[in-house]
C-alpha cells in the first residue's frame, strides 16, 4: 500500500502549490485567495524512488460554519487517513491563533509531523521563523513552494519518516488475478462482490458510505483462483452512524495500485458523474486494466437507456478500449460475462512482447505516419522493445525522442494496442534516446587526408 501524506494548515499558507509541485501537476486550483480547495485532493508522487499518496486539504482557520466546517472535518479526515502530515504555516503572516490551534489538534493525533514554514522569500529566516518554535511540533522547514525552494531539502527528511510498504496479507496469499471493485458510494459494489462469490460475504446496506476499509477476498471460480478486493470494510448495521460516513478514497486509490483488474461501478440510473471520470482517471494513471460495469440496469426505461449509452459513447472516448457491461448485481443479470473481459484484460495487460514483433509494428507506425521535424531535422525512431507489464510499457529508442509530440504518442499507443490486439489495458509508450558515441571523439587525419585538406585550402584562398 502505498504511503499517505496529508498538507494540513490554513487557508492560503501554499498547500495546494506544494502539492502541484511534487505531483508534478497542476491538478490542485491556487490563487491568492482563501478557501479555494474545498474538498480533499488526491495525487500521486515519486521520492527519491519512493511512490506515496498526496492529500491535499481546504484551510482550517478554527472558527468555520457552513460548508466552511465540513472543510475543516475533511482535512482533519486527511489527517487520520495519513501516514505522515506536513503543517503548512505562512512565515510572512507569522504565528497565528489558528496555527496554535492546528498544532494542538495534531499533538492529539500522535502522527509523524513536519512543520513547514513557506513563503520565506523576501524574509529574514532567523526572525521571521523564530515565532513558530514555539508550537513544538518537531523539526522546521523554511521553503518557498512556488519557486521550489527548500522542498527538496523538506522530502529527503519525509522519506526517512515514511512507513515501509506492507501489503495486505490477503493479498500475499493471492494466487490468481486481483480485481479491485471500485466506484462511488452506493452504486452497489458490495452487492457485486456478494454476486460474484455468490454468497453474502460483505455487508449491504442502501445508505452511502456504509463502509470504509479494504476487503481481500480470495476464492475460486471454475478451478481459477481469483481475489477480489472490495472497497468497503465488513461492518455492523448498528455501528453506522446516522450521518453519512466519507468514503475513504485513499483506499480506493491503494486498492487500485495493488489490483491487476479494475472493475469500475458506476449506477446506470444516474449516468457518468464527474466522480466517476475521476476515478476511471486515476485508474488509467495507475495503468492498471480497466472493466466498466454499469449496474441496476435492469428496471431503465428504453429512452433513459439510450441517452446513457450515447453519453457513454461521448465520455469514454479516451478509454475506447475498456469493455463495457450492463449487468443487475442484484438480480445477477450479465454479471457472469465480467470475467470474460477481466481475463482478456489481465491476459493483455501481463502479455510478453517480442522485440522484433514491436519494432516491426514501429515502423509499419513510422512509415503510415512520420513523426514531425523538429528544427529542420526528422525525429528518428528506429526499434522498440518491451519495457514492462501491467500495464504494457513499450520502450522506443531514437533520435530526438525528447521532442515527440503529444498527439503523436497518442498515435503510436493507439498502433500498438490494435496491432497487439490488447484488450481493456492502457499501453504506456517510452522514449530512449541514444546517446552520440562519437560527440567527445576528434576525428584524426592521416598524412594524405592532411595534405588534401591543405590543398583544398589553397585553392579556397585562390577563388578569393
Amino acid at each position: 500500500m502505498l504511503p499517505v501524506i496529508a498538507l494540513v494548515g490554513r487557508p492560503n499558507v501554499g498547500k495546494s502549490t506544494l502539492f502541484n509541485r511534487l505531483t508534478k501537476s497542476r491538478d490542485a486550483l491556487v490563487a491568492n485567495y482563501a478557501g479555494l480547495t474545498r474538498d480533499r485532493k488526491y495525487g500521486e508522487a515519486e521520492i527519491d524512488g519512493h511512490k506515496v499518496l498526496l492529500v491535499d486539504t481546504g484551510g482550517i482557520s478554527g472558527g468555520e460554519e457552513g460548508i466552511d466546517a465540513a472543510m475543516a472535518e475533511q482535512s482533519m479526515q486527511a489527517i487520520e487517513e495519513s501516514d505522515i502530515v506536513l503543517f503548512l504555516v505562512d512565515s510572512r503572516a507569522g504565528l497565528t491563533p489558528a496555527d496554535e490551534m492546528i498544532a494542538e489538534r495534531l499533538r492529539t493525533r500522535s502522527k509523524p509531523t513536519l512543520l513547514v514554514a513557506n513563503k520565506v522569500d523576501g524574509v529574514n529566516p532567523d526572525i521571521a521563523l523564530a515565532p513558530f518554535y514555539e508550537l513544538g511540533i518537531g523539526e522546521l522547514f523554511p521553503t518557498t513552494a512556488t519557486h521550489g525552494r527548500g522542498v527538496r531539502t523538506l522530502m529527503q527528511r519525509v522519506v526517512k519518516d515514511l512507513p515501509e510498504v506492507v501489503e495486505p496479507e490477503e493479498a500475499e496469499e493471492a494466487t490468481g488475478i486481483k480485481i479491485a471493485i471500485v466506484g462511488r458510494p452506493n452504486v452497489g459494489k458490495s452487492t457485486l462482490v456478494n454476486r460474484l462469490l455468490g454468497e453474502d460475504r460483505v455487508v449491504v446496506y442502501d445508505q452511502p458510505g456504509t463502509t470504509r476499509d479494504s476487503v481481500y477476498i480470495n476464492y475460486e471460480r471454475d478451478e481459477k483462483p481469483y481475489t477480489l478486493i472490495d472497497t468497503a470494510g465488513i461492518r455492523r448495521r448498528k455501528n453506522i452512524k446516522e450521518s453519512v460516513e466519507k468514503f475513504s478514497i485513499v483506499k480506493t486509490l491503494q486498492a487500485v495500485e495493488d489490483a491487476n483488474v479494475v472493475v469500475l461501478v458506476v449506477d446506470a440510473r444516474e449516468g457518468l458523474v464527474d466522480q466517476d471520470m475521476h476515478l476511471m482517471g486515476s485508474v488509467i494513471q495507475a495503468g492498471r486494466a480497466l472493466v466498466v460495469a454499469l449496474n441496476k440496469w435492469d428496471g431503465l426505461e428504453a429512452e433513459h437507456r439510450d441517452y446513457v449509452k450515447a453519453e457513454l459513447e461521448r465520455r469514454l472516448r479516451f478509454v475506447e478500449f475498456a469493455d463495457v457491461h450492463f449487468i443487475s448485481a442484484l438480480h445477477g443479470t450479465g454479471v457472469g460475462h465480467l470475467y470474460e473481459s477481466i481475463e482478456a484484460a489481465f491476459q493483455s495487460a501481463t502479455d510478453k512482447l517480442s522485440t522484433n514483433h514491436l519494432t516491426r509494428i514501429l515502423q509499419w507506425a513510422v512509415s503510415e505516419h512520420q513523426p514531425p521535424m523538429v528544427h529542420g531535422h526528422r525525429i528518428k525512431l528506429r526499434y522498440a522493445h518491451a519495457g514492462g507489464q501491467n500495464p504494457p510499457v513499450i520502450v522506443i529508442h531514437g533520435n530526438q525522442t525528447e521532442q515527440v509530440p503529444a498527439h503523436y504518442v497518442r498515435y503510436l499507443e493507439k498502433t500498438f494496442r490494435k496491432a497487439l490486439e490488447l484488450h481493456g489495458t492502457p499501453v504506456k509508450v517510452e522514449f530512449r534516446t541514444g546517446a552520440n558515441p562519437y560527440s567527445d571523439k576528434k576525428n584524426k587525419l592521416t598524412d594524405r587526408q592532411k595534405a588534401k585538406k591543405r590543398r583544398l585550402m589553397k585553392f579556397v584562398k585562390k577563388k578569393k
